[in-house]
Parts: structure tokens; sequence; C-alpha cells
């Protein structure tokens, strides 16, 4: 009863979480894109929803301080959540330099390999062991390279309409292509989106560490949100030289800061912290190819959107890829279990020998 208890809190729940997580992204993409059709900066846009976020995260802080049991503020630990800042703020400037140096196409494709890379960068760091006779490492390697196949199929390639109308797909859309690029300005920007996913990676990777060390997530959550808008602000005071880019109207760009406040800096960003502490850097890595299939379906019930064959092979890759990573994990984290169960009852048996 117990085991099963531990195996619901640890596997469950971290599952359920990141799904909502995936969910709110979507929404968030959704929105922003609105937004930024309507003539708002990019990076405006995020040192605003980040300043907000910030604002908004503010008095859960501070209740978190005043508790009894709370940790104390370290130099050691502001200076780690401002390095976490600093990436926070390189994955959005290298990313938002290298779409406009690239296309949509090549962004979307590139940011699948998040999982590979936070897996290499676990392994460096330490954070996932480098067994390669152990079944379980076996299975979350193949199972990421089988997910960043699957989510590279259904990013490039469209196919025949399976269901929906082809005219609503945003699919039909103009698009970039990736053959009409300038060749150099499509190698800057294929070298500025890897960067900046594997920035994201270390991000992972950084975050996991500090919460391990001070595990007060809301405190973490709130520093790295604060620092990351004023590194963001004063970046982009020197790219956006005109001040009328600062001006808010109203209209869809207010709602979408605020909507993007909400979903990324408060609810993403401890949802993400709560897994990251629970399964670690890889695993909250592997729902980004799994976001692509529910940003398909979640277009094809709300927005009508016309659903491809290769949507359909690509997310069935990726399932099996999620299902065999997923499955390594729960057979780690079922051993951990046992051996955490078995030992009280191994001491209870030995104890009346160490006691004659």
């Amino acid at each position: 009863m117990a085991m099963g208890s531990e195996i619901l809190r640890k596997e469950v729940l971290p599952f359920v979480a990141m799904i909502v997580e995936a969910c709110m992204l979507n929404a968030k993409a959704t929105i922003s894109k609105a937004a930024l059709n309507s003539g708002l900066s990019s990076l405006i846009f995020v040192v605003y929803y980040n300043s907000l976020g910030s604002l908004l995260l503010l008095p859960g802080f501070i209740i978190q301080r005043h508790r009894r049991n709370a940790l104390a503020l370290t130099l050691s630990m502001l200076r780690r959540c401002f390095i976490l800042g600093v990436l926070g703020t390189c994955t959005v400037i290298l990313g938002t330099l290298g779409l406009n140096y690239s296309s949509p196409t090549l962004f979307a494709g590139i940011s699948n390999l998040m999982p590979g890379f936070t897996f290499v960068l676990a392994m460096i760091f330490r954070m996932e062991k480098f067994e390669v006779k152990r079944r379980t490492w076996q299975a979350k390697s193949v199972g990421t390279i089988v997910s960043i196949i699957g989510a590279s199929v259904m990013t490039l390639y469209q196919g025949p309409t399976i269901l929906g109308s082809s005219s609503s797909s945003i699919s039909d859309l103009p698009q970039h292509s990736l053959l009409s690029q300038d060749s150099s300005r499509w190698v800057v920007g294929g070298v500025m989106i890897v960067a900046s996913y594997v920035v994201a990676s270390g991000w992972y990777i950084l975050k996991t560490a500090i919460l391990k060390d001070y595990p007060e997530q809301i405190t973490i959550v709130f520093f790295s949100t604060f620092f990351s808008s004023i590194q963001c602000a004063i970046v982009t005071l020197f790219l956006e030289r005109k001040l009328d880019a600062w001006k808010l109207q109203p209209g869809i760009g207010m709602i979408a800061i605020v909507a993007s406040a909400v979903l990324e800096p408060v609810c993403v960003n401890n949802i993400a912290a709560f897994c990251l502490v629970m399964k670690g850097p890889l695993y909250v890595a592997m729902f980004k190819p799994l976001g692509v299939v529910i940003a398909a379906i979640m277009n094809l019930i709300f927005l009508a959107e016309a659903l491809h064959l290769g949507s359909i092979v690509g997310s069935i890759i990726i399932s099996v890829g999620f299902y065999v990573v997923m499955w390594g994990m729960l057979r780690e984290a079922t051993d951990i279990i046992l051996c955490e169960t078995t030992a009280p009852a191994t001491a209870n048996q030995t104890s009346p020998l160490l006691q004659k």
C-alpha cells in the first residue's frame, strides 16, 4: 500500500503536472503570437510579462520568508539565481535573433532536440548515470532519440490531410522556405537557435541543482524571474532604441502580457521546478516533443485546424519514444522505492542479534 501511494506521488502527479504545463505553454504561445502579430516587440513583450510575473510572485515570496523554518537567504544562492536569470535571458535573446535570421520551421525542428541536449548535459553533470549496459539507461537513450525523430517528422513533414479542412491549417499559411533563405543567414540563425536550446538545457540542470541545495521553490522562481526581467530589460534597451516601441496600447498586447505573466512565471515555472526536483531535468525536457502532439490536438479541437498524415505518424513515433523513456524512469524509481522499503525490514531483522 505504501509503495503504491509512493509511486502515485512520484510518478502520476509529476506526469499530470507536466501535461498541464504543456497545455499552458501552448495557450501562452497562442496568445503571444496574437500580440506579436499586432506589432508588439518580442523582447519588450518578454520584459513586460517577466516584470509583471515578478510582482505576482512577490506575495508568495514574502509569505514563504515569514515562515518559521524558512532557510536563510545566502549570497551563494542569490548568485546562482542571478546566473539562472542570465541563462534564461540568453535563451530568449538567442532564440529571438535566431528566428529572425532563419525560419519558424527550423526553429520548431531544432526545439525538439532539447531532450538530447538535456540528456547529454545531465550525464556531464552526473545527474544521469552513464551506464551503457543497464537496461534503464538504454531505454532512456533510445527513447530520447526516437522522440526527437518523431518530433522532427511531425515538424518537417506535412503529408495529405486526414481530418479537418486543409484551408484552416496553419501549415497552409505562407511560411519561409528553408531553401529560400540566404545560406549565410540561415546558418547563423541555426547556430543561434541551437545555442538557445543548449542554454535552456543548462537552465534546467542549474535550476535542479539549486533546488536540491535550497529547497524553497517559490524563492528560487521569484529571484530567477526578477533577475531575468532586469537583465532582459537592459539588453532590450540597447536593441530597441525607439521609445515608441515601449508604449502599450489597450488591446491584445496588454491582455497577452497579463496572461503570459500568469501562465509562465507564476504557473509554468513553479510546475517545472516541482517536477525538476521530483523527476530531474531529462523528465521535464521529454515533454518538449510531447508538447508538439498536444498542440496539434488542441489546434484540431479548438481551432478546427487540419490534421495531416505527418502529424499522425510523428505523434505515434513520439509516443513510442516517450513511453520507452517513461518506462526506464519508472523502473529506476521502482527499484529505489523497493530498496527504501526493504532496508527498514532488513534492519529490524538484524537488530535483535545486535542487542545480544
